[in-house]
């Protein structure tokens, strides 16, 4: 049973690991959080 659980976690820490891996947007794939990204905003001016 203990192999069980054991197999368990490993099995949800690395696909947490590849989880956390593949949704990055930065330009090195190196994970982290995703890049903003700038719009300009347009400003009246009266």
């Amino acid at each position: 049973m203990s192999e069980l659980i054991a197999l368990s976690a490993v099995l949800g820490v690395v696909g947490l690991i590849f989880w956390l891996v593949s949704n990055s947007d930065d330009d090195n794939g190196g994970g982290g959080l995703m890049e903003p990204a700038l719009v300009p905003v347009r400003v009246r001016r009266y």
